[in-house]
């Protein structure tokens, strides 16, 4: 079966968009209706009016695009030169990738968040509002896409000149056309030396189904063809649906805090009308409170003094409970309220955890308030109190995968100055209980003694591996190591291959894309979703330091895989905590049963090193009494366990 005709969990693979109407000037009017928590609930929910305010600008002159794209495929950099031909920033204020305003966006050259911002542009003689919304590539981050795309009635897929369609080039490509979106192929950086355009276009067609005629061909780093970007945007991208005239209605879609003046709301217009002054509420909290400031993102915050149906924008109202403010809300008139509220957005299911932890404790409450306002801004990050005997009182944190947990961990330490210590990472388990209860454990210190467990289940993904034929043995090989169930494979062409296996989660969170560019040599790409939960062989494997239980270097493991893990977990754990005066014991055990153990030798002081010959017995009783001391030393001395030996557990995980 083609694979332009069928998606990786064997569903069949939805038509391209259907042409929009034009006009004489040949822009669209599309108003069809789709649903909100796929994107397009928005238009439907709008209806097909069209504003009578003379002040709010007309929804025909608007347009909501997203740009999805694979990682690196310039997603950023085509945002950078959208703005810099329209005119919303000067050749002075241009610098690369001025949307990634995060200071480890800039470091690590990614997008981490989604950024929007308004442009003005000129076509035949009329204005025309575009709202861009940037969107990361990253597969941790394929939520804030979601969203993104939620709010747009069209995106920009853009395609690698040299690369092609790469995996999470298929994902936001399905994602866009579940949504409903118009979607515009874009091939970019054609200034490349080496490229394969005609290749890569027939990869759009047979890969994603769409018309590879239709695509642009552009260089973002140079500039080229740019403006046929905006004129495709304009003509091919259907205007959004809203009515002016009935109650107000605003989809929540992002937030952040300003310790000046509270949270800033970003808003997608639905219907309605807002301005300054007016006194609005948060349907879901039933929250009520005036706009102090209304603006747009142009691309800094711009005041202005109203916002219509289809625009996007933020408003102040001077609210700092965190709390009170979820994205995926709807805003509207107190004193007109609209009857129901917005659809919103599928709550995101958080499958890696970690614990993290102040290294001074009287840093908790600041710790808790800095999660908060990480959460308000990423609503795919989640936590809550819990207590460790080792580390004392922390949050337990749920992220979309290891690269999210450590930007979160790393805007902590860096933005907020915060030292923490972070446990090994985990994903989350389903338990059958000899009672008939089914549980969900994230933490493996809330595991149950294996008497009570009727069943142990892990959570299994769905991954779409695209790598060069030649790699195709290699890889097969690395996921069969992990305990992957093959599924197909399906060739895009003669050197690149796709293919499909079903992986254990918790094979895929640690290492396997490191390993994965490895065996590559950089050029494979995966993309994975979690199907559910299937009974594996599961055991909860202990750590003992000096006799006593370690609960944050717990883990669990699959029994076949317990003694490699444990030996070398335990040998990374010597090597990480220092030698004290009294010998230390390191054990891995499952239950009672010790299966690794480690011993770090005490250190030896000379005491006998100022006795110069003499009586021999003045050197016994020195002895003795450093034998005794030692002895003293093992029974109540506290051992010191450093950061990086929490995360030995990630480190062993997959040693050859």
């Amino acid at each position: 079966m083609p694979l332009s005709r069928r998606r990786p969990d064997s569903g069949r693979f939805p038509a391209a968009a259907a042409t929009v109407p034009v006009d004489s000037a040949g822009v669209c009017h599309h108003t069809s209706p789709h649903s909100a928590l796929n994107g397009s609930a928005l238009r439907s929910a709008a209806g097909d009016g069209l504003l009578d305010s003379q002040n709010t600008m007309d929804t025909r002159f608007i347009r909501n695009f997203s740009i999805v794209a694979h990682i690196d495929h310039g997603k950023s950099t085509l945002a950078d030169q959208l703005l810099l031909k329209s005119g919303t920033i000067t050749e002075r204020e241009f610098r690369e990738q001025i949307l990634d305003d995060l200071e480890i966006e800039r470091d690590r050259g990614i997008t981490v968040k989604a950024r929007s911002v308004t442009i003005n542009y000129t076509l035949d003689g009329q204005d025309y509002e575009l709202n861009l919304i940037d969107t990361p590539g990253h597969v941790d981050f394929h939520y804030e896409v979601n969203r993104s795309l939620a709010a747009c009635e069209g995106a920009l897929l853009l395609v690698d000149a040299f690369q092609g369609v790469q995996a999470q080039t298929v994902a936001n490509a399905y994602a866009a056309i579940e949504t409903d979106l118009e979607i515009i192929p874009v091939v970019n950086k054609i200034d490349l030396p080496v490229t394969r355009i005609d290749e890569v276009l027939e990869e759009v067609e047979t890969v994603l189904g769409l018309d590879a005629s239709e695509a642009l061909q552009v260089s973002a780093r140079t500039g080229k063809n740019i403006d046929d970007v905006f004129e495709a945007i304009i003509r091919r991208i259907p205007a959004p649906g809203g009515n002016a005239q009935a109650p107000l209605r605003a989809l929540v879609f992002d937030a952040k805090y300003d310790r000046y003046r509270g949270v800033i709301t970003y808003v997608r217009m639905v219907d309605g009308v807002i301005r300054r002054g007016d006194t609005v509420r948060f349907m879901r909290e039933a929250l009520q409170s005036e706009v102090i400031e209304i603006g747009q993102f142009r691309p800094d915050l711009t005041p202005c003094d109203e916002l219509g149906p289809g625009q996007v924008g933020y408003i102040l109202t001077g609210i700092k409970d965190l709390s009170r403010i979820t994205v995926g809300d709807t805003v509207t008139q107190a004193s007109r309220p609209a009857a129901e509220p917005l659809p919103g957005y599928k709550k995101p299911t958080q499958m890696v955890f970690c614990g993290m932890y102040p290294i001074d404790a009287t840093d908790f409450e600041n710790l808790r308030d800095e999660l908060q306002k990480l959460a308000l801004n990423d609503s795919s990050f989640s936590f809550q109190p819990e207590t460790s005997d080792a580390l004392g009182f922390g949050f337990r944190c749920g992220f979309l995968g290891l690269l999210h947990m450590e930007i979160i961990q790393q805007r902590l330490e860096r933005e907020q100055n915060m030292d923490l210590i972070q446990t090994a990472p985990n994903v989350t388990y389903e338990l059958l209980l000899r009672t008939g209860e089914t549980r969900i454990i994230d933490n493996p210190q809330e595991v149950p003694d294996s008497g009570v467990i009727e069943e142990f289940r892990e959570p299994i993904a769905l991954v779409t591996f695209i790598v060069p034929s030649e790699n195709v043995g290699t890889l097969m090989q690395l996921c069969q190591d992990r305990r992957g169930i093959y599924r197909n494979t399906e060739y895009l062409g003669p050197q690149r291959a796709q293919l499909t296996y079903e992986l254990p989660l918790s094979e895929i969170v640690y290492d396997m894309y490191d390993r994965l560019k490895s065996v590559t040599r950089g050029y494979g790409t995966m993309d994975y979703d979690v199907i559910g939960f299937r009974p594996a062989d599961l055991v909860k494997m202990d750590i003992l330091v000096k006799g006593s239980r370690v609960d944050a270097l717990s883990t669990i493991v699959h029994r076949s895989d317990a003694e490699r893990r444990g030996r070398a977990l335990v040998k990374r754990l010597k090597k990480e905590i220092t030698r004290h005066q009294f010998e230390i014991a390191i054990q891995a055990a499952i239950g009672t049963r010790v299966i690794a153990r480690e011993t770090i030798s005490a250190l030896r002081k000379n005491v006998t090193a100022k006795c110069y010959g003499g009586d021999i017995t003045r050197k016994r009783k020195l002895l003795q009494k450093q034998k005794e001391g030692k002895k003293r030393m093992k029974q109540f001395g506290a051992v010191e366990i450093p950061q990086k030996a929490f995360l030995s557990v990630l480190e062993a995980g997959h040693d050859d």
